[in-house]
């Protein structure tokens, strides 16, 4: 299902209309919701659990921000690789300058998304509420560059978007009018804060809610599945914003767009509610067996960093190398905290022990550019 910011030449006959003054949900059946919602929040809570135990969580959890970004964006459309991604990533690290990369615009367009993410965990850490202001600067840089820089970045609508399937020319779903987009997030933010409504009820609420206003030209999916770690992390159900939970959306991409179309369609809430909860619980098991994976693949490499480079610096590499996978040589060398020097011989040591692979030898000012596979093809599984 694709953004179409035009009806010509769509079939708007099976159609599913925004739900209007519908929203919030006045009733819910929550006997039905109990179980499931017990469920998710024991899955969630065993995930986070790991996190807090986690030497440095934001170290080792970076990598999966990378693979949330390409999987999140695969949804719409929107394909590359985990290893372009980690790719650009050190490139931009490097120059910082993504108007002149040789890459894919598909690449970076999942890169923007990794640094919107990155962006908006930021924000909220140095104290920023969710609002209109943080998903407004989540989706400026999302669109800042490329193939979306034409389509308003941060900048709400101004004209009826549909939602719809290009292979069958079918408008599936009609959100919130322009007109009424204002009103519609000013009730959404505010349901964002009550606290009458259970957390993760009120995640799955708000996510279908965002997706209906579909506030944006483009990029609402992703703007919308951004927001799910940061109200679990904001309520205090997380300790840290990695959660991510694309991966099951995308398995069960068409029971995702159906529910939600339900939902409006209907009025009625609770199939949808136990779909997302469902996710919550199946995902918190996957992200936490990726997470004891990567947790005991660190523990590993302790001993092997240690005895590979015999410093004291030992562990500072390892941490670098965990939060950047693929690297520059001059990147390492300047931002790990290890003395030039000393961090020069730990790239050659790390070769030649078969730790780092070299995906571009150094080629006259441009310097070697170093890739952990270890760790990439673990996350990338």
């Amino acid at each position: 299902m694709n953004d179409a910011r035009s009806p010509a030449g769509f079939d708007p006959s099976d159609a599913v209309q925004y739900h209007y003054d519908r929203f919030p949900p006045r009733m819910l059946d929550h006997a039905r919701l109990i179980k499931p919602m017990s469920e998710a929040a024991a899955a969630l809570a065993r995930y986070d659990q790991m996190l807090k135990g986690m030497h440095s969580s934001d170290i080792l959890l970076a990598p999966l921000r990378s693979r949330e970004a390409v999987i999140s964006s695969r949804m719409e459309g929107t394909v590359s690789t985990l290893d372009e991604v980690l790719r650009l990533e050190a490139e931009q690290e490097d120059d910082g300058d993504v108007e002149h990369t040789n890459a894919r615009s598909e690449t970076i367009e999942v890169f923007l998304y990794g640094r919107a993410m990155k962006m908006a965990q930021a924000s909220m850490k140095d104290g920023a509420p969710l609002s209109k202001w943080l998903i407004r600067s989540a989706h400026k840089v999302l669109l800042g560059f490329g193939r979306g820089s034409h389509l308003s970045p941060g900048e709400f609508k101004t004209e009826q978007n549909y939602l719809a399937d290009r292979g069958s020319r079918k408008i599936l779903f009609v959100p919130i009018s322009p007109q009424r987009l204002d009103e519609g997030l000013d009730r959404f933010f505010d349901f964002l804060k009550d606290d009458d409504c259970e957390i993760h009820i009120r995640t799955a609420i708000a996510h279908l809610e965002f997706e209906a206003l579909h506030p944006f030209k483009d990029g609402n999916g992703r703007i919308g599945r951004m927001l799910i770690p940061l109200m679990l992390w904001k309520s205090g159900k997380i300790s840290e914003p990695y959660f991510y939970i694309s991966e099951f959306f995308e398995q069960n991409k068409d029971e995702y767009i159906d529910r939600m179309r339900y939902v409006s369609a209907s009025g009625k809430w609770e199939e949808w509610v136990v779909f997302f909860l469902t996710a919550i619980e199946s995902q918190a098991r996957q992200n936490l067996e990726k997470a004891e994976q990567i947790r005991t693949l660190y523990e590993e490499m302790k001993g092997h960093f240690r005895e590979t480079l015999s410093s004291k610096w030992a562990i500072t590499a390892l941490d670098f190398i965990f939060t950047r996978p693929v690297f520059r040589n001059n990147t390492f060398t300047s931002r790990s905290g290890i003395p030039a020097p000393t961090a020069h011989k730990f790239t050659k040591n790390l070769l030649d022990a078969g730790l780092l692979n070299t995906l571009e030898p150094a080629a006259g000012r441009r310097p070697a550019l170093y890739a952990f596979e270890p760790l990439i093809s673990l996350v990338r599984g």
